[in-house]
């Protein structure tokens, strides 16, 4: 996936045992879906502490961070405990979600570290990758949340 690609639906199931939709999350604004590989590692707890210290911001422009990995939704739901994040975060099992987004690495690897700003109209507005700077994937989202505003508007 990159800017301008359409999204098609999808389903997973929330660290709450709820099943969602990306046409239901896009409901009340844009969402910022991030695929992190594996909860409760430094880099990921780390990412997606800085998503949570950063909702206000979000919220500003309606639009919520929305986590992903291949964790299972019991992994999910400790994980949004131990760390008190606040947001969906959906278990993608099999990596299908993954592999519509093309982060799905081969075999057991677990998947890339990338963050896509989705749209209302379930377009891509844009991709953010770093495997290595786990602040980058929110801060450049608000930074994109900002220019889709800017469009919006104008």
């Amino acid at each position: 996936m990159e800017p301008n690609d359409f999204v098609d639906d999808f389903a997973a199931i929330d660290q709450h045992g709820n099943t969602v939709t990306l046409s239901e999350m896009l409901i009340d604004g844009p969402v910022v879906l991030f695929f992190y590989p594996k909860a409760m590692t430094g880099g990921c707890t780390a990412e997606s502490c800085h998503f949570r210290n950063l909702r206000a911001e979000f919220a500003r422009f309606g639009a919520q961070p929305v986590g992903i990995s291949a964790d299972s939704t019991a992994q999910q739901a400790e994980f949004d405990e131990a760390n008190s994040l606040g947001f969906p975060l959906l278990s993608d099992p099999d990596r299908r979600i993954a592999a519509q987004f093309g982060v799905k690495r081969p075999g057991p690897l677990w998947n890339r570290r990338k963050t896509f700003v989705i749209d209302q109209e379930h377009r891509v507005f844009e991709e953010i990758g770093s495997e290595l700077n786990m602040e980058i994937h929110a801060d450049h989202a608000l930074e994109a949340l900002e220019r889709l505003s800017s469009f919006a508007q104008g």
